[in-house]
C-alpha cells in the first residue's frame, strides 16, 4: 500500500472539526443569513446562529414524521436556516432517502412525492434481499446480525436496497444541511467507560466527544497503530440504515422479534420436498436449525423446551449414520434463572452449529449457521477497531486495546442525537428537537439534560409542567445563560391530536408492519402541523439568540 494511501486513511485524534466541514459551514452561513432576511432578520455573518435540527428514533413513524416536518420547514422558509441535520434510528432512514438526491432541499416537493410513492408501493423482492445478504456475508471479514437486519428487515420498511457507498451522497457544494448519522459504541455503553457517542458525517466517522475519527470511507477497515492494514468495502447506505436503526441490538430489547425474523428466514430457504437429492441429511440439517430457533423462542417465553432439545440431540446424533455425538457444556436448564437460561441457550446453540459445521458446508446452510451463531452471542454492528494499538492519552485504554468494536442504535441510550451537535467545536446555539419517540415525549430531552450535567456539557434546565407528559403541547422552549436554546416538539400532542393522543400512538407503533399509503400521508400531515403552527415562535427564538449575541459584542 502506498504512503499516500496510508496518509488518506490516517486516524485523526483532535477535538476540532474536519477541514471540509469547516469550509462547508462558512459557505452555509451565507445561505442561512439570506434565509433569515426573509423573516425580517438582518444580521452579520458573525451573528448568524448555528442551528441544528434533530430527528429522534421511532422506526417508520420517525421516518415519515421527519419527512413531514422538513416539508413544512421548507414551505415556511425555515429549512435554509438549518446548519446541521442529525438523526437517530428511524430518522436516519428518512435522511438516507433525502440525501440520495443532490440538493434535495431545493426540490423537496418532488423528493417527498418520490419517497412516499416508494414507501406506499410494493415490498422489496425477497430474493433481492437474500442476494444482498449474501454479498454482506462474502465480501467482508466480519458478519453480524446488523447485516441480516439491514438486508431482511430494514428493506421491508424503506422498500429499497440502496447499495451506494455512504460518502457518494455528498457534494462539498451541497445546498442541503450538513448530515450527521449517529450510533453508539455498545461496549462503552455497557462498561460505562470511554465515549459511547459515535457519528458518521460525509467526511469522518468517530467518537463525538473524545475526538477520535477516521475517514468515513475507511470505517470498517482494519487499522493498526493508526494506519490501515486491510481495506474493507465502504459501508453502503442500506447497511448504515441497518446500523443506525438496530433497536433490537440491545440484549434486553425485542429478543423474540429477532428470533422470529430468523425463523421466517429459514422457512423461506428450506428446499421443497425432492429438491435435495445428493445428500439425504441436508433436509434434516435444515430442520435441526429450525427446531433450534423454536427452542430459543420457547425459552424466551419461559416454556419448557425439553421436547425440542431431545429432538435436536437425536437428529444431530443420527446424522452421518450416527457418527456424531453432541457434547453440551451445561447440565441442566433452569428457566427460573433468566441469566443462566440465556447462557444455556447460547452454549447449546453454538454447540449445535459447530457440530453441523463439520461435513455440512453449502449455501445457504453456512449463512444460516452464521446468523444463528451471531444470534446466540448477540453480535450486532461488529467491525474492526480503527484505534487498535494506537498511543493516545485522550482516548480511553479500552478503545486502544480492543481489536473489534460493536455499534448499535443510539436510541438504546438516548433516542435523540443531542451529543452529535453538542460537540463544543460545533458551537450549536439553537437545537430544534423533533421527538417521535414512544411513551413519555419528554424522556429524550430530560435524559439529555441529565447526561450533560454529569459530563459538564452546557445544556438548559428542563422542567416539564405537571400533566404534560400525558397531554403534551406542540412547542416547548428550554433556555438559560451560556447554554444552547432547545426547542422541543412532541409528534403527537393536544394541538394536532386533541384528546386522542393515545389512539394515534397505538395506530403508529414502532415495531409493526409497514404503514399503508393512507397512514403515511396522514402521519406526514400531522407532523407538518407542528412546524406550520409554530413558525412565528421558531423565528422569535432565532431573533432572541441573535440579539443576545449582539449584546455581548
Amino acid at each position: 500500500m502506498s504512503s499516500s494511501k496510508l496518509q488518506e486513511s490516517e486516524v485523526r485524534i483532535e477535538n476540532s472539526l474536519n477541514k471540509n466541514e469547516q469550509d462547508f459551514i462558512a459557505r452555509r452561513k451565507r445561505t442561512v443569513q439570506q434565509s433569515l432576511q426573509k423573516h425580517g432578520i438582518i444580521c452579520s455573518l458573525e451573528e448568524v446562529p448555528n442551528i441544528a435540527l434533530l430527528g429522534s428514533g421511532g422506526g417508520e413513524r420517525a421516518m415519515v414524521g421527519l419527512l413531514g416536518s422538513l416539508v413544512q420547514l421548507q414551505k415556511t422558509d425555515l429549512l435554509d436556516c438549518v446548519l446541521y441535520l442529525s438523526g437517530v434510528s428511524g430518522s436516519t432512514w428518512c435522511m438516507a432517502s433525502l440525501y440520495q438526491e443532490s440538493d434535495w432541499s431545493t426540490k423537496l416537493e418532488f423528493v417527498k412525492n418520490k419517497i412516499i410513492q416508494r414507501l406506499g408501493g410494493p415490498a422489496v423482492c425477497w430474493g433481492d434481499s437474500l442476494a444482498k445478504l449474501e454479498k454482506y456475508y462474502y465480501e467482508k471479514d466480519i458478519f453480524s446480525l446488523t447485516d441480516f437486519w439491514a438486508a431482511m428487515v430494514v428493506t421491508t420498511y424503506v422498500k429499497e436496497i440502496d447499495e451506494q457507498p455512504f460518502t457518494k451522497y455528498w457534494s462539498q457544494e451541497s445546498k442541503d444541511p450538513f448530515p450527521i448519522y449517529t450510533v453508539i459504541d455498545k461496549q462503552c455503553k455497557q462498561m460505562k467507560e470511554g465515549d459511547p457517542w459515535f457519528e458518521f458525517t460525509p467526511h469522518e466517522a468517530g467518537y463525538s466527544l473524545i475526538g477520535a475519527f477516521v475517514d468515513s470511507s475507511s470505517f470498517g477497515s482494519q487499522f493498526e497503530k493508526g494506519s490501515m492494514i486491510k481495506k474493507q468495502p465502504e459501508i453502503d447506505m442500506l447497511y448504515l440504515q441497518g446500523l443506525c436503526g438496530s433497536a433490537s441490538a440491545d440484549g434486553d430489547e425485542n429478543l423474540k422479534l429477532l428470533w422470529q425474523k430468523i425463523k421466517d428466514f429459514i422457512n423461506h430457504l428450506i428446499p421443497p420436498e425432492g429438491m435435495v437429492k445428493e445428500d439425504p441429511d441436508s433436509r434434516k440439517c435444515f430442520q435441526v436449525l429450525l427446531d433450534l430457533v423454536d427452542m430459543n423462542l420457547c425459552v424466551l417465553d419461559g416454556k419448557d423446551p425439553s421436547a425440542l432439545e431431545d429432538t435436536i440431540r437425536t437428529s444431530v446424533n443420527n446424522l452421518d449414520g450416527g457418527k456424531r455425538q453432541l457434547i453440551f457444556q451445561v447440565e441442566k436448564l433452569d428457566l427460573a434463572d433468566k441469566k443462566a437460561a440465556k447462557l444455556y441457550m447460547k452454549n447449546f446453540t453454538m454447540d449445535v452449529c459447530n457440530n453441523l459445521s463439520v461435513g455440512f458446508s453449502f449455501w445457504p446452510f453456512d449463512l444460516i449457521k452464521s446468523i444463528l451463531k451471531c444470534a446466540s452471542e448477540w453480535i450486532w454492528g461488529r467491525t474492526y477497531d480503527f484505534l487498535h494499538n494506537m498511543t493516545a492519552k485522550a482516548v480511553p485504554p479500552a478503545l486502544l486495546k480492543s481489536e473489534m468494536r460493536d455499534y448499535e442504535d443510539a436510541g438504546l441510550l438516548l433516542n435523540s442525537p443531542y451529543f452529535s451537535v453538542l460537540r463544543k467545536e460545533r458551537n450549536t446555539e439553537l437545537i430544534i428537537s423533533l421527538d417521535f419517540s414512544d411513551g413519555d415525549p419528554f424522556t429524550t430531552v430530560k435524559d439529555a439534560a441529565k447526561m450533560c450535567k454529569e459530563q459538564n456539557i452546557p445544556f438548559p434546565e428542563v422542567i416539564i409542567p405537571h400533566g404534560h407528559s400525558e397531554k403534551p403541547e406542540d412547542f416547548y422552549v428550554f433556555k438559560g445563560k451560556n447554554v444552547p436554546t432547545v426547542i422541543h416538539i412532541p409528534l403527537f400532542n393536544v394541538v394536532n391530536c386533541g384528546d386522542k393522543i393515545e389512539d394515534w400512538r397505538k395506530i403508529y407503533g414502532t415495531f409493526q408492519d409497514p404503514y399503508s399509503a393512507e397512514m403515511i400521508t396522514e402521519l406526514k400531515e400531522v407532523a407538518g402541523q407542528n412546524i406550520s403552527n409554530n413558525k412565528a415562535k421558531v423565528v422569535d427564538e432565532i431573533r432572541a439568540i441573535i440579539e443576545q449575541k449582539r449584546s455581548k459584542r
